[in-house]
């Protein structure tokens, strides 16, 4: 996995593959079938079970206690000392060839199923008028995903955490509120 996210799925080498792992060419080929299989079970790894996710977005108090906990854990992964900088989904098949678009297309479905997870608790918090009726559930939604995916090239490009924790807080000023006023909790603006 850390091997992936160092280097990119595609420019990942077979022999990159081996070494970090201390396996054989055929051992990898018998365990995992290719490199595709290796990769897509790495980023299964990474990602966890999308049904957790969808459960703790779901269990979340509000759909902005949801965002908040995916912005911050996601800020505090992104700099980790033990792993490279960045998101795994994110770098790792940033850029590809033809010959990698099925791999990208499981990667996209992952950060969709997020998105979607995300979206239908927004859609309860505007059922439940936690959220104004106008809401934009799936721009909203797509605003979260978005910031993920920028504090991601942030953090590759050297972004620290505190840097990345602020912008959290500056996405997160803009959620709104049953009475139009900002979602941020920590302000009384109004």
């Amino acid at each position: 996995m850390l091997t992936f996210w160092q280097h990119g799925y595609e420019t990942t080498s077979i022999v990159d593959l081996t070494t970090a792992m201390g396996v054989t060419a055929p051992s990898l080929y018998s365990a995992f079938g290719d490199k595709k299989r290796l990769f897509l079970e790495a980023a299964r790894l990474y990602a966890g079970d999308p049904e957790v996710m969808a459960g703790e977005i779901r269990g979340a108090p509000t759909a902005y206690d949801a965002a908040n906990a995916m912005l911050t854990s996601a800020a505090i992964a992104f700099t980790g000392e033990a792993t490279p900088k960045g998101c795994l989904l994110a770098s790792a098949t940033a850029s590809g060839s033809a010959e990698a678009r099925d791999v990208q297309g499981e990667i996209a479905g992952i950060r969709k199923s997020i998105a979607a997870s995300l979206e239908a608790r927004i859609h309860s918090d505007v059922a439940n008028g936690a959220l104004p009726g106008a809401t934009d559930a799936a721009a909203l939604a797509g605003l979260i995903m978005a910031v993920v995916q920028g504090m991601s090239v942030l953090a590759r490009d050297g972004a620290s955490r505190s840097s990345l924790l602020g912008i959290v807080s500056a996405a997160l000023a803009a959620w709104p509120k049953a009475d139009g006023a900002c979602g941020c909790p920590d302000r009384d603006d109004g």
